[in-house]
């Protein structure tokens, strides 16, 4: 069997996520393609990743790819989470992933509507009309709110208890649920922030007629196939497990989705790992990089098993459900965090000694993502911050 050390990974890691400086994308869709999809769950992330991916980049670049061009769409996908993706891939996620996570928010809201009792004992038919006043507000509009939407129809405009009774207990408006359905099922998607870039409030529009090539008629065996083959051509060779967690498969849908691509059986310092066929020789060095990797960047969170890259500084840069913060990388590995403090500078924590000559070129990193971001505030969301990032911030 054929061995694939740490080295080896590393060096595929430069190349193929465009870290290192002389593969760096000319263009946001390039950059998100290198990864097979950027994280859309922190706003600011997808602008953060792209950037660190690119020879140039700004806010107005990746704008223009997500809000005119509509090269790159935000979705709902693997494992529930929010992705950023080039339109033919945004398909194949569409078929791989999204309509299972949209079939298991459907039942919920199912449930939640029969709960709240305003639909008559038919939930599924109240359903069904909500959605299609939905979009038809959405054709209407263009692009819209939820809140305009919610204010067009008062089925839109029901209001959910969540958690009745418990400390959680919140309230929501049922357009916000019904949304989320047709987005995951590609019926609509998220535009344009309602506010900056680093917004999390977005307006809505109908996905055939914002960018109708992203519509994917592929079966579901068929799209996962072709997704795992995507994702071990970027984050091959890896294990098994790596691909189920990352995917949000079942381990039976993750076996075929395997066995229908060519692959090979690899060591991966004694653990068994995959790689595509073909995928075995190699890869020439690079020069020694440095990166700045936003919150949930899609290479920190590319891997289930992640110690060949992280070592022993898991715990200081994830949270408790797996998480990851800020992060800095030198040559391959991840050897510290970074935050923006409430003054807006660009801090950085090292977990170990890399040298004066990686320091120097952490920092020159550090200055040239300072100069991108500007004013503007980044504020990771959905999870605990770090320890370091909690300790730069406070300093």
């Amino acid at each position: 069997m054929l061995a694939i050390d740490v080295r080896e990974r590393g060096r595929r890691l430069a190349r193929r996520h465009r870290l290192a400086a002389e593969t760096r994308a000319s263009d946001p869709v390039e950059a998100a393609d290198a990864v097979v999809a950027l994280h859309g769950t922190d706003a600011a992330s997808v602008f953060l990743s792209a950037w660190a991916r690119m020879h140039d980049g700004d806010v107005a670049g990746v704008e223009r790819a997500l809000y005119e061009d509509r090269s790159l769409l935000r979705l709902l996908a693997m494992r529930r989470t929010m992705f950023v993706a080039p339109v033919d891939t945004a398909a194949v996620m569409f078929a791989a992933c999204s309509r299972d996570v949209a079939a298991r928010e459907r039942r919920k809201l199912l449930g939640m509507i029969t709960r709240a009792g305003f639909a008559a004992g038919d939930a599924e038919g109240w359903l069904a009309a909500a959605e299609a006043t939905a979009l038809a507000a959405l054709v209407h509009h263009g692009e819209a709110t939820a809140a305009q939407l919610a204010a067009d129809d008062p089925r839109l405009n029901a209001v959910l208890v969540l958690g009745a009774g418990t400390k959680f207990e919140n309230r929501q408006k049922v357009i916000s649920r019904v949304l989320t359905v047709l987005g995951a099922e590609g019926r609509a998607i998220r535009t344009r922030p309602n506010g900056s870039w680093t917004s999390t409030q977005f307006r809505w529009a109908a996905l055939d007629r914002w960018q109708p090539n992203a519509a994917s008629e592929q079966l579901p065996a068929v799209a996962r196939a072709e997704l795992a083959r995507r994702w071990l051509g970027v984050f091959g060779p890896a294990t098994l497990e790596d691909l189920r967690w990352w995917a949000g498969w079942t381990l039976g849908a993750t076996r075929a989705a395997v066995a229908a691509n060519q692959t090979v059986e690899v060591s991966l310092e004694g653990v068994r790992g995959i790689v595509l066929r073909g995928d075995e020789e190699p890869t020439q060095p690079v020069e020694p990089w440095a990166a700045l990797l936003p919150a949930l960047d899609p290479t920190t969170m590319g891997w289930k098993e992640r110690a060949w890259y992280l070592g022993e500084h898991g715990p200081q840069l994830f949270d408790r459900n797996g998480n990851a913060s800020p992060t800095i990388w030198w040559d391959g590995r991840v050897v510290g965090g970074w935050a923006r403090s409430e003054d807006g500078e660009i801090r950085t924590h090292l977990l170990e000694d890399v040298g004066a000559g990686a320091v120097a070129a952490i920092e020159r990193r550090a200055a040239d993502l300072s100069t991108r971001v500007g004013d503007a505030k980044l504020s990771p969301r959905a999870r605990a911050r770090s320890a370091v990032e909690l300790r730069l911030t406070n300093s």
